[in-house]
């Protein structure tokens, strides 16, 4: 009687936040462990379909560059990447969106699906979802000079023509997008799923923006999680080193989201099983908010 009595207790504890999300829009960022290990494939699946059943709108943009690379190298060709970005000739970029829009984009589809839910599998192409330019890149030179670095077919998104994703949410369906953009001659561009994921939650006026990663969120200079955060407290924390390295472009997401309207953005650990329900509907949460 005690355990069930405890179960009903954690449903009442949920019930506020199902109040004030109902009908909301939240943007998911699935990527890391969580994208790659069987039983967490399974629990985000499990997470996404309870979230549409219960009223909460949810939109997927997904990542893949472990898959990308051992892909790439099963055919021969060496991974490279500068600053942190992955080297795309056209030759790379190919096995991107094959491996992107067609065996990660599909899988994730067939997961969902599989738990009941309705996903359907888009790329930035669709519906001219995701519009981009090339990213230039820049390092130091001589004298202070800065010296332009060219990294192929990498992009950054220019704009978000959200109404594939309006019309797919109005029939009751799960957007699960991979990070492929158009640039302005028609070409694919590879962009950092992050940024396209702050984006899409920018176009969407989305509640929440999501980042699944592969740490407790972020951390202090004790090496101890900072629960909430506001937009001053991050600039300081960016400034004084302590958010540095992978966790940089997953904040400046996170910033530049806020910037654009949404309410909140999260950073948590997708290692976690059922992350996405332990951070939306208990009132402790798992990772790092941030809000402005």
């Amino acid at each position: 009687m005690k355990d069930i009595i405890t179960k009903a207790e954690i449903l009442i504890e949920a019930l506020p936040y199902i109040r004030n999300f109902y009908g909301k829009t939240f943007v998911i960022k699935y990527g890391g462990a969580a994208q790659v290990k069987d039983e967490l494939k399974e629990s985000f699946a499990q997470d996404i379909v309870t979230l549409n059943f219960i009223g909460i709108r949810t939109a997927i943009v997904h990542g893949g560059g472990p898959k990308i690379s051992s892909t790439m190298e099963k055919m021969g060709k060496k991974p490279k990447f500068i600053q942190g970005q992955r080297v795309t000739d056209e030759e790379t970029m190919d096995i991107v969106e094959m491996v992107l829009g067609g065996l990660v984009n599909k899988e994730i589809v067939s997961l969902i699906n599989n738990h009941g839910g309705k996903a359907v599998g888009l790329s930035g192409k669709d519906g001219s979802l995701i519009k981009a330019k090339k990213k230039i890149m820049k390092q130091s030179a001589e004298a202070g000079a800065e010296e332009i670095i060219d990294i192929g077919l990498v992009g950054e998104v220019t704009n978000i023509d959200p109404q594939i994703l309006i019309s797919l949410k109005k029939e009751g369906f799960i957007p699960v997008v991979s990070p492929i953009g158009v640039g302005p001659k028609g070409e694919t561009l590879n962009i950092n799923a992050d940024y396209v994921a702050a984006s899409v939650a920018s176009a969407l006026k989305a509640e929440k923006l999501i980042l699944l990663t592969d740490v407790p969120g972020i951390m202090d200079k004790k090496n101890k999680i900072i629960s909430t955060v506001n937009k001053q407290r991050i600039k300081k924390l960016i400034e004084d080193g302590t958010v540095s390295g992978g966790m940089l472009p997953k904040v400046q997401a996170c910033l530049n989201a806020i910037e654009c309207g949404v309410s909140k953005t999260h950073i948590i650990d997708g290692r976690v099983p059922h992350c996405l329900l332990l951070e939306i509907f208990t009132k402790e949460g798992i990772g790092t908010e941030i809000k402005k």
